[in-house]
């Protein structure tokens, strides 16, 4: 029994973690060139909501997922043309677009709207008959297989490509980056562009893998976890992705904890568990962490 429950908690972190590892990568590619992007909160719920109402139409979960994508991708477009274009502070576009993302997505919401089908969990031959950690890393569904491959190809691009040397050059020293032929506009906006789809794919999760349904403000906050958890790792895949297991192990653990229903504490305390940890992990490491020099400095060409 013990057995049991242990896969439990592991399968529920790990699916819990997803939308956080996707909302971490999407702000590593918007910060790592100078734009701080708080709106992923608002990107994936209205990608989730976009994804959902194109599934309820279509019953088409490729298409769903490919304009869960490109809603975020515009998003992210929004919050370049504001924030990049007309140097509005990124901070009050970001909260512009999640307020939007609110208002659209509670205003055209169907009540009652329902789809065929979600994604399933696809078994790895072999893999998925491993003890204890096969059922959890090789039996899941594709969004969450794609956020684990993510974090690698996201690493390699940041750290190993030539763009991604732009990219680091940008949100550090976008002046002497311009000096050298790098067009900062252009890298700025294409990764901000980035950060929107990453984010959309996130919010995809949420309608087309999670639940299969869509509920008003269903991200609940998680974009802004995934910012914490994005600065927690440093800036860094491995580290962000680290953070969102844990950040994904404190909402498995209090809704086991909910469950098991043999603790005389009130369930909305429990229930605070994963937002208490977001507290206590910015208050004791944003001070440390270092973020790229020039994020959320506007850029105006001389």
């Amino acid at each position: 029994m013990d057995f049991v429950i242990i896969t439990s908690v592991l399968r529920a972190t790990l699916r819990q973690s997803t939308p956080i590892t996707l909302g971490a990568l999407s702000g590593i590619f918007a910060e790592k060139s100078g734009i701080v992007n708080i709106a992923i909160e608002g990107m994936m719920l209205s990608a989730a909501f976009t994804g959902f109402m194109t599934n309820v139409y279509t019953n088409n979960l490729p298409l769903a997922i490919l304009v869960a994508i490109m809603t975020g991708g515009l998003m992210g477009l929004l919050h370049g043309w504001l924030s990049i274009t007309f140097r509005v502070d990124q901070i009050i576009s970001g909260t512009v677009i999640n307020i939007l993302a609110i208002g659209l997505t509670g205003f055209f919401y169907q009540s009652g709207a329902t789809t065929k089908g979600k994604l399933e969990p696809i078994a790895i031959p072999g893999l998925s008959n491993i003890p204890l950690l096969g059922d959890v890393l090789f039996n899941n569904p594709p969004i969450t297989y794609a956020a684990i491959v993510m974090v690698f190809i996201t690493f390699y691009v940041i750290s190993h490509t030539s763009w991604g040397l732009r990219t680091r050059a940008v949100g550090e020293h976008p002046h002497a980056a311009s000096t050298v032929g790098i067009n900062v506009i252009q890298v700025r906006y294409i990764n901000v562009i980035i950060s929107g789809m990453i984010a959309g794919l996130g919010g995809a999760f949420l309608t087309l893998e999670a639940v299969g349904s869509f509920e008003r403000g269903m991200t609940n906050g998680r974009g802004f976890i995934a910012l914490a958890a994005m600065i927690f790792g440093k800036w860094n895949p491995f580290g962000a992705f680290g953070a969102a297991l844990l950040f994904g192990f404190a909402n498995a653990l209090q809704t086991q904890l909910q469950f098991w229903g043999q603790l005389n504490i009130p369930h909305e305390f429990i229930g605070m568990l994963p937002y208490v940890l977001t507290v206590f992990v910015l208050a004791g490491f944003v001070g440390r962490a270092r973020p790229p020099a020039a994020v959320g400095q506007p850029y105006q060409s001389e």
